[in-house]
């Protein structure tokens, strides 16, 4: 029978990070990489899955803040490291795991990366935001003007301070975005990993610091030059802008590739937006709301009549009940439903990347006042998280 634990120690924390990582089929951690890794493990936030004494299954969270429609910033789970011995897998154990995870989950709210479409919606997460993967050609891209402000390159030993100051001081602008928690940060100064040969230029407006870009550039065959944007984070236009004409002025580079929110201008900029190639758009963000009285509180609605919403959750019932939204914004109520909806979709209409009239349209929900209901949960920007964990 599958028992649920809440690890404690660092011994517990090595064997299920070795676990997790030979889950995705990936080399346990050397010693060196898991003096990186382990700042990562926060007490109280650590599962694992056991058979008697073997360790079956793995999650994690992190705690973070997430910022909603309309600009509040809400405590946040970043959950991660989730995975299943592969003898054990179709048994349960993910089950057991995201169920006693979301019951103890301190956060009214979490997000994942899912490795696998089809899993993580029965747990009651629904794809809540998308990214565009660009491809730019480098060699006849030309963003015309000059800069506004100054970019400068910093050394690694100043980015491992100065990165965590400046984006705290960013901070959240749409809805989506995360804090970063201290191990997040950790594991960016893996000079063996992760930051192997990444270069940090910061961009300065007149107010100061006010965004930063961290970069690689790798070689392909026929000695042509890729360069991949890592991390992109600005205050303003100007600082978006003046990163972006430091990085196609770059010399010896043929291509620049970058995820950016399916609305960023980014093509806009160049006087050819034919340079800008859309090579994918993939799910970013799963959202999984675990209060959800309190999440639909937190974030801001459009005009339009109130519509009333009757919420299941099969693994949080406590969710379960009928909510009436408005311009006013959200109470729980004891009247007719206009729309029935499950919870990972509600995630996924929550940040306005999915329309309800969408999910009718397909047989995911029903309902009607559809209409009133996408304008209530309307957003004048595209979500994004930005984050990788």
């Amino acid at each position: 029978m599958t028992e649920i634990r809440v690890l404690t120690d660092e011994a517990q924390f090595r064997a299920h990070c070795t676990l997790f990582r030979r889950a995705i089929h990936a080399q346990a951690p050397s010693d060196d990489s898991w003096a990186i890794t382990l700042p990562s493990y926060e007490q109280g936030r650590v599962h694992a899955a056991f058979d008697g004494d073997e360790m079956v299954g793995t999650t994690q969270s992190f705690g973070s803040s997430l910022v909603v429609p309309g600009g509040a910033v809400v405590p946040h789970s970043a959950i991660s490291r989730v995975g299943v011995r592969a003898d054990y897998t179709r048994r349960g154990v993910l089950t057991a795991l995201m169920r006693e995870q979301l019951s103890a989950l301190p956060d009214p709210v979490a997000t994942l990366r899912a490795t696998e479409g089809r899993i993580y919606g029965r747990f009651g997460y629904g794809v809540a935001g998308r990214v565009r993967e660009v491809e730019i050609d480098a060699k006849h891209a030309v963003i015309p003007g000059a800069m506004t402000g100054r970019v400068r390159m910093i050394d690694a030993d100043t980015a491992d301070k100065l990165l965590p100051e400046l984006h705290d001081a960013i901070g959240l602008r749409r809805p989506g975005q995360i804090s970063r928690w201290p191990g997040w940060w950790a594991r960016q100064r893996d000079r063996k990993g992760e930051a192997e040969n990444s270069v940090t230029v910061v961009h300065s407006g007149p107010d100061g610091d006010d965004g930063f870009l961290t970069y690689k550039v790798t070689t392909e065959k026929d000695f042509k030059h890729r360069l991949s944007v890592e991390d992109l984070e600005y205050a303003n236009a100007d600082a978006w802008r003046d990163l972006w004409i430091y990085v196609v002025r770059l010399d010896l580079v043929d291509h620049i590739e970058n995820e950016v929110p399916l609305d960023d201008p980014v093509s806009l900029l160049f006087e050819d937006p034919r340079v800008v190639l859309t090579k994918d758009v993939f799910d970013e963000i799963w959202l999984r709301l675990a209060d959800v009285p309190r999440m639909l509180s937190a974030r801001t609605y459009g005009h339009a009549d109130a519509v009333v919403l009757e919420v299941h959750d099969k693994l949080l019932p406590a969710n379960d009940g009928r909510y009436r939204v408005s311009p006013d914004g959200a109470e729980r109520v004891d009247a007719s439903a206009d729309i029935t909806i499950p919870v990972d979709l509600l995630g996924a209409v929550y940040f306005g990347d999915t329309t309800f009239s969408q999910l009718a349209a397909t047989k995911r929900i029903e309902g009607t006042r559809l209409a009133d209901a996408d304008a209530l949960f309307a957003v004048p920007q595209k979500p994004v998280c930005g984050t990788f964990f």
